[in-house]
This record gives C-alpha cells, structure tokens and sequence, in this order.
C-alpha cells in the first residue's frame, strides 16, 4: 500500500513538472471522437467538432468558458417588440477574405447558413426566424414570429457561424498538422489570428498573452493515456461510454471536471411492431426502468434522473415526474402484466425479446447489463448489437443547445426520421409558434410533451453525462451545463 502511494506521489510530481513546460508552448488537447468526425467541414457536426468550429468560425454571439454569450460578429445588440427582435451592431473591420463587414454581408450569411440547416434538428429550433433584414450601414435585424427567450444561445452554436465567400471568422485559424514527439501523433495545431482581425484594438506583442493550441482526436483509453504521460493538458469528450476508464484515483484528483448538463438520455424506440406495436408496451419498459439504482452503478454525484422528455430544470419545478407516488415495485408489477399478456396473445407464448443498438464501450456494457437485468425481472430479454446495426432501441445521449422545450420536442420530430415519432405532437409545436401569447405556447407545448409521452417514442433515464480532464495550470476552463469549454479561452495567457 506504501509503494502504491509513493509510486503516486512520485508521478503526481513528474506529471506537474511535464505540465509547468507546456505554459510555454502550446496546449495540447485531446478530444476523444475519431478524427474524420472531429475535423469535420460542413453544417452536421459531433460535439468533437463543434469545439474545432467555435475556435475557427464566428457567428453574431458566442458563448463563453462558462456558458454565458459573449459578443462575436456583434459587439452589442438590442431586443426589441416584445422579445421578437433582435437588432445586431456588428463590429468594425473585415471578413478573413478583405470584404467589408456589413449589416447586407451579414445578411446573407445567416440567410444562407439558414439554408443549410434545413431538415436537420437545428434547422427546426430556428423555425421562429421569420426575416433577415440589413439596416444602415453594420446592422442586421432578425425579426421572429414569436418571443423566444434563449434564442441569442442558439444564435451562438457553432453550426451558426457566419462565413463570406467559403472563409470562416473565427479567433483562430488551422495552420497544420504538427509532428508530434516520441509517439509519433500528429496534433492539429489552431493559431490566434491578430487581435484587429478579432473586432480588437491593434495590440504590439499581443502573441506574448496567447498560444497555439494542437488538438487531436484519439480513443478515449488512448486519450487518458497520453494526459497521463503528459502529453496533453486537456482532454475533452468524455461521455457515460468512457466514464469507467476515468480513474477518479490519486493522479486524477483534482483533474477530473464534470458538467451537470441539460439534454436527452434515455432511449429512443426505432421500431412499432412485435411486443413494441402497442404504446402501453413500451410505456411497460420505462416503468420498469429504476433510474436511480441504475445512474448509483456509475457512482457519479448529482446525476439526475427524468422520467420526462422535457425535463422539471426547463419545464420549471412545479411539473412532476411521471408515474409519481407509485414504487418501483408496483410500477415493475404492472409492466410485468403486459408483457405477460403479450406473451400470452400476440407473442404465442414466448417471452419478448429487443434489440439495443450500442458500441463496445466500457460504460455501454455496464449500461447495458444493468438494463439488461432490471427489463429481466419484467420478462423482456434485452439484447446488445453492434452501433450502427438496426435495432429496437437506440440510445439518446445528446446536449440541449437552450433551455426550452421546444428544443427536447423537436429531437422526436418526424421530418428527422430518427425512429417512432407523433405527428400530432408536431403539430403542436408548430401551432406553439402562431400562439397569441406565452400562456398559449406554454399550453402548446405541454401538449405536445403529452401526446409524445402517451405515444411512448422515448424511455428517459435522465440528464447526459459529460466528463473532461484537465491539468491544474490550464486557465479558462469552467464546468457549464452546455458541456461547452472554447479553445481560445483556454488558450488566452493571464495577463
């Protein structure tokens, strides 16, 4: 036991050693995801490639290390009608190509990456937008149908950066592919541009305050590897998938960060036949589900389980869970007798059987056996395929980009096709944006939520899980309930 500690003491102080040389160069940061995800182009981004966009691309706000906006093209805006305008001051200066940044320029930036979202979730939760106008001289104006409260931290998702003639106008650039030391890795490196084009004063020496930073996208055990040799100074990505390979032990005390995100996770239904067909069967599967025994496996303080598709954080405290007052026990008796009718009627006597689509990941396979053994004492036999395999479930595992319902509704809409869905409810959710006034909406889209939880699409379990490593030294990272932790804020030297 003595050896173990002195041989922890002894690398603790070597890896703080290895950590102090990296302040002088760059930071290094590994994200875990694969790299064609990671550095992906386009509009359809993993979260690994969400954090390379918001260092390269800029849209009108951004957010900052914890969470909050921050002004990016805009340097200052105002709400107007009621909350259903919002008029943008840009800032002075160019686009990356020499182009005058102008309110029409703007314009047709955000029109066009409009464009691109269409059919894609983001592309619904930007439905409220009814017109982009260009006003006089650096001012655009976005005018919405209806109020939307958090609509300036949907403005800031990196999907939303604004481009003029193919070049992004973020803080920081991707210069190339840095050969690595001894293991031969090759990270990305991301430079600062100069502070005039970042909307700054002119600044001599301003490269002292900043420094480069070199990501790489690695495999989780590889990842924590490399932070353990110090050879990284962050890692970033750690979902519920990888969670057992973070040893919360002595090396790893004080470098571990968590985010009580808000978001999805549960699992979505992907198909309506067999014991599935009928919406009170798969209501049997969430009651059967005893979601804190299931998150006290992970051993992770302030997990927080949901039986609810709008969780009570958004929906606001006075909603209650569903089923509440029932036990577990009589919730398990009564999804117990369904599946027993099942079985008798239309599963000709034999038990159900489901498939559950999910990668070969340590906290998949905890995951997993832990469904697998509380749907068993229902009489559903759970089965594990490889991702990307069809199944009858998949899981859900994803961040809210701004805390509304309309965000959670819109991830079961059926023009996504992502399995079971309600037309009804979409329906509703539409109806929310014409609604006269707050009341309406509010009623609209507790409705919806109604008629997707009556159609049973998806089983909750409750808030994502997001975890990162970090070495004490690096300044400008905060644990946010958006998991959102910027390049640039990390890279920004104290003066």
């Amino acid at each position: 036991m003595q050896g173990r500690l002195l041989k922890a003491v002894v690398t603790g102080a070597l890896l703080s050693l290895a950590a102090c040389g990296h302040s002088d160069g760059p930071l290094d940061i590994a994200i875990i995801g694969d790299k064609d995800e990671v550095f992906a182009g386009g509009l359809r981004l993993s979260e690994g490639a969400q954090v390379v966009r918001g260092a390269t691309g800029a849209g009108l706000v951004a957010l900052d290390a914890q969470g909050e906006i921050e002004p990016a093209l805009a340097d200052r805006w105002i709400v107007a009608d009621d909350g259903k305008s919002y008029i943008f001051r840009l800032r002075e200066g160019t686009w990356p190509d020499g182009a005058e940044l102008t309110g029409e320029s703007a314009r047709e930036a955000i029109r066009q990456v409009i464009r691109g979202l269409r059919g894609t979730s983001l592309g619904l939760d930007l439905g409220p937008v009814d017109e982009v106008k260009a006003m006089a001289g650096r001012v655009v104006e976005i005018d919405l149908k209806a109020p939307m409260p958090d609509f300036l931290r949907l403005l800031a998702q990196p999907e939303l950066a604004l481009s003029h003639r193919g070049f992004q106008a973020g803080p920081m650039v991707i210069e190339r592919a840095r050969p690595d030391t001894a293991m031969g890795r090759q990270p990305t490196e991301l430079t600062f541009r100069p502070p005039e084009m970042r909307g700054q004063p002119q600044e001599e020496g301003w490269q002292r305050h900043v420094r480069a930073v070199g990501v790489e996208a690695l495999p989780a055990k590889a990842a924590l590897a490399a932070f353990d040799q110090g050879e990284v100074d962050v890692v970033l990505g750690g979902t519920i998938a990888s969670w057992p390979l973070a040893d919360p032990g002595p090396l790893s005390r004080g470098n571990l960060r968590l985010d009580n995100v808000i978001g999805l996770f549960g699992m979505q239904v992907m198909r309506e036949r067999g014991f599935l067909a009928l919406p009170q069967n798969r209501e049997a599967l969430a009651l059967a589900i005893d979601r804190p025994a299931l998150m006290s496996r992970f051993n992770i303080g302030g997990w927080v389980p949901s039986t609810r598709i709008v969780p009570a954080a958004v929906a606001g405290a006075k909603v209650s869970e569903r089923w509440a007052g029932a036990s577990i026990d009589q919730r398990r008796g009564a999804a117990a007798s369904r599946v027993a009718a099942w079985r008798a009627g239309a599963g000709k006597g034999k038990p159900p059987q489901l498939t559950i689509a999910l990668a070969d990941e340590p906290g998949f396979v905890m995951l997993f056996n832990e469904l697998s053994a509380q749907l068993g004492q229902i009489g559903v036999t759970l089965v594990r395929v490889a991702e990307g395999e069809p199944a009858d479930l998949t899981l859900v595992d994803r961040i809210a980009r701004y805390a509304e319902p309309r965000w959670f509704l819109n991830q079961f809409n059926c023009s996504l096709h992502r399995g079971l869905c309600n037309s009804e409810a979409d329906a509703a959710v539409e109806s929310a944006l014409a609604a006269p006034d707050a009341q309406t909406r509010a009623d609209d889209l507790a409705r919806a939520e109604g008629l997707l939880s009556a159609a049973n699409v998806y089983i909750p379990i409750g808030a994502p899980l997001r975890w990162s490593m970090v070495r004490g030294t690096v300044d400008g990272f905060a644990s946010n309930a958006w998991a959102w932790h910027p390049l640039p804020d990390m890279a920004t030297i104290p003066k």
